[in-house]
């Protein structure tokens, strides 16, 4: 009941929309059962009075008819368009509200979710969430004003008929689908379970395919993916063997209703003098009226289901981010510098220390290196100066101010960042280096392809810059795909360059020009790069040697070859690793 509410808490905003969905749909509704109880009453006056050779006005009751007729077909155009705008509206309302939450823990409060399993949660549940308006809300609404007035409408002509009415609308819209909702919940549920982690199976099987076929495991995903389909496949299976039961009742109980209505009719006719054109009326009412408790089992059938994937937005939306953001307005850095004091850093209080109490100074327009072996703890600093995790120990701070009086976005405005997995969208390369700078001209993107090493290689290209990446920059090598995210990180402007292993993907050559290109245009800037190949450090006014979250060496490449320790055995191996290159 708590997330039932809590849901349509969010809803509130909309109330307007909500109510006139609601609204159109009952005089719809209305429409329909007089529109039948007055053709079966016309047809049958009529009927009798020539038969009885009298005459009688007949004008009226075609107009009603004839009204009705039109306002069930406005009325059902009306009502869907209204409903479904308002539906439309809720679902754009709730995926910036679930952004909005999601956005504040990515990427630390993000790392125990599953990239299919997220994706899942913001597309296919947030959709799931509409079934709550559009088939549960407006058809129990609906239904609910339709009982009180259909049971003071056969008031008039006996309580008796209007009880028998309302047994079986009772019978038909809330206990059989009570019953069956009943069973049917840990089933619901499950399938709601189910069909998320079969699509967040299906998505890490299509990204990780290479590295499945590599390592022959595809097979084995394979039958995963295939008994969750069986198991979605049962579970639908048995859903629809329910909703057809109780669509049956709602028949059953429809015709139940009929035939006592007629009874009772019949010997009101007989013994109270009944107009026989009402006996048809009656008849016919009683069965319209059944329309509103046709939507109500598959909607209450489906409930389980719903709120089971409220739950599911509902976890992400009460997760707390990891870095809280402050309160204050960020402070203006009196310089573009980091500094870093005694810094520890681990991703949980159960797993080993990362960071183990570094110091590091990046003095504005100061080169920094970060060298060390996979695993020393050179990208978990990168995230703790962009404040995507919180120090557990130490101090940083930036322009002289700690970092965390910084907001995390007005912070990242002075960095531009190339991380090590770089990403592109599925669009031109334009359109991805825009992403940078929206306003930036033809001649500031070719500069900064120019300095990356990648201009060439777009002008070749049939459609130029508009050349499309496609999904996953599939149509481009992975280094094509770096050298474009450089580019974009350069078009930033930012007074900050990160780097993380820039020269990934490179031959050793490429790499070497495109370092140098990179230093002959940094400008003013300041330079943190995160590498392992050390071949091109001379230009760099420090570098920090990470071995096990600590920093063993620093110094200029020179000094370090001559007099280091780690420092030497890491260049070796690098030189020995590009002559095989």
């Amino acid at each position: 009941m708590r997330d039932f509410l809590r849901l349509i808490g969010l809803f509130r905003p909309y109330a307007g929309w909500l109510a006139l969905g609601v609204l159109l749909s009952f005089v719809t509704l209305l429409a329909n059962v007089a529109l039948m109880a007055t053709s079966g009453w016309f047809i049958t006056a009529m009927a009798i009075a020539g038969v009885a050779g009298v005459s009688m006005n007949y004008f009226t009751p075609a107009a009603i008819i004839r009204a009705c007729a039109i306002l069930r077909t406005t009325g059902r155009y009306a009502e869907r368009l209204v409903t479904h705008e308002a539906t439309l509206r809720l679902l754009a309302r709730l995926r910036v509200w679930f952004y909005e939450h999601l956005e504040p823990l990515a990427p630390a409060g993000l790392q125990s979710y599953r990239g299919g399993d997220l994706l899942s949660r913001i597309r296919a549940d947030i959709d799931n969430l509409d079934q709550l308006y559009l088939r549960l809300l407006v058809p129990s609404s609906v239904a609910l004003l339709s009982l009180i007035l259909f049971f003071l409408l056969l008031l008039r002509y006996d309580l008796r008929l209007a009880l028998v009415e309302l047994w079986f609308l009772l019978l038909a819209g809330v206990l059989v689908p009570a019953l069956v909702v009943r069973i049917t919940a840990p089933t619901e549920r499950r399938m709601v379970e189910t069909a998320a982690d079969l699509r967040a199976s299906v998505v890490d099987t299509v990204q990780g395919l290479g590295e499945l076929l590599i390592f022959d495991t595809a097979a084995t995903h394979d039958r995963r993916v295939e008994a969750l389909g069986r198991q979605l496949s049962g579970d639908q299976a048995r859903m629809a063997g329910y909703a057809g039961f109780s669509q049956a009742m709602v028949g059953l109980s429809a015709n139940l209703a009929l035939w006592l209505v007629l009874v009772w009719s019949i010997l009101q006719v007989s013994s109270t003098g009944l107009p026989p054109a009402e006996l048809v009326m009656l008849a016919l009412f009683t069965l319209a009226s059944f329309e509103a408790v046709v939507p109500i089992p598959p909607a209450i059938q489906s409930l389980p289901g719903t709120l089971a994937a409220a739950r599911r937005i509902f976890a992400i939306a009460d997760t707390r981010p990891l870095v809280v953001e402050p309160a204050a307005p960020s402070p203006s850095p009196a310089d573009h510098g980091f500094e870093l004091r005694g810094v520890w850093f681990r991703y949980r209080d159960t797993r080993p220390w990362v960071l183990r109490g570094v110091d590091l100074i990046l003095a504005p327009g100061s080169r920094v290196a970060l060298v060390g072996a996979t695993g020393s703890g050179k990208s978990s600093l990168i995230n703790l100066l962009l404040r995507f995790w919180p120090v557990t120990r130490g101090r940083i701070c930036f322009g002289g101010h700690a970092l965390t009086r910084y907001r995390g976005e007005e912070l990242r405005r002075y960095l531009a960042v190339v991380p090590q997995h770089t990403h592109l969208f599925n669009t031109s390369i334009r359109q991805n280096l825009l992403l940078a700078r929206q306003d930036a001209d033809q001649a500031a993107l070719e500069a900064a392809c120019r300095v990356a090493l990648i201009h060439d290689f777009i002008r070749r290209q049939p459609e130029g810059y508009d050349t499309p990446v496609g999904e996953a920059a599939l149509k481009l090598s992975g280094g094509q795909a770096r050298r474009i995210a450089i580019a974009r990180a350069l078009l930033k402007e930012a007074p900050v360059l990160i780097l993380d292993e820039p020269a990934e993907d490179l031959d050793p050559a490429l790499e070497r020009d495109l370092m140098a290109s990179l230093f002959d245009h940094l400008g003013d800037r300041s330079l943190l790069l995160v590498t392992h190949h050390l071949t091109h450090l001379q230009p760099m006014d420090e570098v920090l040697v990470l071995e096990q979250g600590r920093i063993v060496e620093r110094g200029r490449h020179d000094r370090l070859l001559a007099e280091g320790t780690f420092y030497p055995q890491l260049y070796h191996l690098n030189r020995i690793i590009d002559d095989r290159d």
